[in-house]
C-alpha cells in the first residue's frame, strides 16, 4: 500500500511492499487550497523515484492519501485527479490529515488529537471516526498556534516596530528583508502560509527573549481558548499534538496545557510512522 500524510509544507509518504520492505519518499504539502490536480501529478513525478512509480502501479496498490485542507468533496477531488493521473489503477481513500493524526495520535482510543504545525486544527476523536472538528480556518481566518500564526504575530510586531531592538537587529540581519518585500510575498506570492511559519526556527532561537516567549504563548493560549477548550469535557480527555511547532515549542505547550488544566498525552513530530502501523495492522 501507499500511504501519505500531507501538511501544508511537507508530504510524507511510505509505500509497503508486498514482503513488508518500507520505502520513504518526501515531496511538498500538497494542499488543494494552493494546488491542482496537474501540479500534484507533476511534484510526484518529479519526486518519486521511477522505480518506486512502477512498483505501486504494477501491484495496483491501494493509496491512503491523508491532506490538509481535505475537508470537502471540490477539494478531494482535485487531490483524486492528481493522484488518478499517475495511478489510474490505484484505489485512492482520500481523508483530511485531522484524521491521520487522530489515528497517530490516539489509535482505536477516544481523544482530541490536534496539529500545530505550518497551520493548526482539531477534533474530537471517538476511536474510530472524527466525531467534531474545531479549526481549521487556515492562516488568515484562524491558525492560532501554528507556524504561520506564531509567524505573522512576529511580522506584525516587526513592521509596526514593536519587537526588542536586539532581535529586531538580527532579523533585519539574518533575512534582509524589508516591507515591500514581506507585503510581496504574503499578498502577491504562492504560499504565503510558508512564508510566515519559515520564520518559526528564528522566533525559536530567540524564545529566551521575554517578549518572543509572551508572543509565542500568547498564540498557543489562543488556539486552546478558541479549540480544544469547547470540546465538552475537555479537561477528563486526554490531547495529543502532531507537528513541528508543536515538538519545538513543547515546554510553552506544557506550560498553557497545564493552566487550563488539560492532559496531553503524546506529542509526536509526524504521524506517518504511526499510520503504517494503524493500517497494517488493519
Amino acid at each position: 500500500m501507499l500511504i501519505a500524510d500531507s501538511g501544508a509544507t511537507k508530504t510524507d509518504w511510505r509505500f509497503i511492499d508486498k514482503n513488508g520492505k518500507i520505502y520513504s519518499i518526501s515531496t511538498s504539502g500538497l494542499s488543494p487550497l494552493f494546488w491542482s490536480g496537474k501540479e500534484i501529478a507533476g511534484e510526484i513525478k518529479r519526486k518519486f523515484p521511477k522505480t518506486l512509480l512502477a512498483l505501486v502501479k504494477q501491484y495496483k496498490s491501494p493509496i491512503y492519501f491523508y491532506g490538509t485542507s481535505c475537508s470537502s468533496k471540490q477539494r478531494i477531488k482535485i487531490v483524486a485527479e492528481g493522484l488518478q493521473s499517475i495511478f489510474p489503477k490505484s484505489k485512492t481513500i482520500i481523508n483530511h490529515d485531522i484524521l491521520a493524526s487522530a489515528r497517530a495520535l490516539h489509535k482505536e482510543e477516544k481523544g482530541i488529537a490536534c496539529i500545530l504545525g505550518t497551520g493548526s486544527n482539531s477534533c474530537l476523536y471517538d476511536g474510530k471516526k472524527i466525531i467534531k472538528i474545531i479549526g481549521g480556518l487556515a492562516y488568515i481566518l484562524g491558525d492560532e498556534g501554528s507556524g504561520a500564526h506564531i509567524g505573522k504575530e512576529f511580522i506584525k510586531s516587526f513592521l509596526n516596530n514593536e519587537l526588542p531592538l536586539p532581535i529586531h537587529q538580527a532579523f533585519i540581519k539574518k533575512y534582509r528583508l524589508d516591507k515591500n518585500d514581506i507585503i510581496d510575498a504574503v499578498y502577491n506570492k504562492k504560499h504565503p502560509n510558508r512564508f510566515l511559519a519559515s520564520f518559526a526556527k528564528f522566533i525559536h532561537e530567540h524564545l529566551d527573549n521575554l517578549f518572543i516567549e509572551s508572543l509565542v504563548t500568547k498564540s498557543i493560549e489562543d488556539f486552546f481558548e478558541k479549540t480544544v477548550c469547547k470540546y465538552n469535557g475537555y479537561k477528563n480527555i486526554p490531547v495529543g499534538f502532531v507537528g513541528s511547532i508543536a515538538q519545538h515549542f513543547n515546554s510553552i505547550l506544557h506550560t498553557v496545557a497545564k493552566s487550563k488544566e488539560v492532559y496531553i498525552s503524546t506529542i509526536i513530530s509526524q504521524p506517518i510512522d504511526e499510520l503504517v502501523n494503524y493500517h497494517t495492522h488493519k
